[in-house]
């Protein structure tokens, strides 16, 4: 059915446990923000409406509600590389030395040392996210080789079911890039740009495999997320009714943030914990083949611009090793 270990999964989990705090209050946080900066919003689009003629009085709190949503989503935009950088790159670095067996440091000192372990690996927020950012593309484009294989199978339908897989695979691999960064973390090399191209072509030499647990984990995940949305519809919708002006799709729209940070905070570390063990195992012994290698190059802009800077950083670097040894 699948290839994963929930109980490994839970286990390691279990072991980072600092980093699932720190995700549950980052993303809890997130979504308290949302609820107060939209209360806020709402709370001074009350009062503009109050100065306003008696029917623009809901229509100013609703507008109210909506800009304070959106200008803290703005700021949530702006500050998602250093999310990625300092929780999920992070919490990849501890499960990664629990994959290698090797001794973890407890308490607050784990998150300390997972931040000295990325930043050795990734200088730089940015770096890390524009990595990521073109992992994303080039997984992206693997999905789509598939359902392009689909939709020239002689099978009745085989068109409208590829548009379907393809809208399951773009949420299915997410959980597949951090995967990838934890191949870049896990090599220790000082081309990271290198080392997630070598692991792209890894994944591409193993998509059967990392799909079809994806998938799996994908119906696990939002199913959970699902019940999660229903379970918090009630409560969502009091802190909508004890707003000034109550607006009627806040319960719906807070219900979807609790179900998010749920997700981002526990449900999804379990799937990235998952997919590590399918990724791991599934590359065990193999190199990067030349063949898939040229085959994403022709299928991804992405990759080709990924591998650029891959053999760019690495001919950079060349220059120092050689001055210090004829120093």
């Amino acid at each position: 059915m699948w290839d994963f270990s929930v109980g490994g999964a839970l286990g390691m989990m279990g072991r980072t446990l600092p980093f699932i705090l720190l995700r549950i209050a980052v993303y809890f946080g997130i979504t308290l923000g949302y609820i107060l900066v939209t209360g806020v919003g709402a709370g001074v689009g009350y009062g503009i409406g109050g100065f306003a003629e008696e029917g623009l009085h809901a229509s100013a709190t609703m507008w109210g509600g909506i800009a304070g949503f959106s200008i803290f989503g703005a700021i949530m935009y702006w500050a998602r590389e250093y999310i990625l950088y300092i929780v999920k790159a992070g919490h990849i670095a501890v499960l990664i030395e629990l994959i290698d067996g090797k001794a973890m440091p407890e308490g607050r000192s784990q998150i300390t040392h997972a931040s000295a372990v990325v930043k050795e690996r990734f200088p730089q927020a940015s770096v890390l996210f524009a990595i990521d950012q073109l992992i994303k593309g080039v997984i992206g484009a693997v999905s789509g080789l598939v359902r392009g294989i689909l939709t020239i199978l002689p099978i009745p339908g085989a068109r409208q079911l590829g548009a379907i897989l393809s809208a399951f695979l773009r949420i299915a691999v997410g959980f597949i890039d951090e995967v990838i960064l934890a191949y870049a973390i896990r090599t220790n090399s000082d081309n990271a740009w290198m080392s997630a191209k070598e692991a792209l072509v890894l994944y591409g030499q193993n998509y059967k495999p990392m799909l079809k647990n994806a998938a799996w984990l994908a119906l696990i995940v939002y199913g959970l997320s699902f019940l999660v949305f229903l379970v918090m519809l009630a409560p969502a919708a009091l802190i909508v009714y004890l707003m000034p002006g109550a607006w009627a799709a806040g319960g719906v729209v807070f219900a979807l943030l609790f179900a998010w940070s749920v997700k981002a905070a526990v449900l999804e570390p379990f799937a990235i914990t998952c997919m590590m063990q399918v990724y791991f195992k599934a590359i065990e012994g193999q190199q990067p083949n030349p063949e898939w290698e040229a085959k994403l190059e022709q299928l991804s802009g992405k990759f080709r611009k990924l591998k650029d800077k891959a053999f760019g950083a690495q001919a950079h670097a060349t220059p120092k090793i050689d001055s210090s040894q004829v120093g």
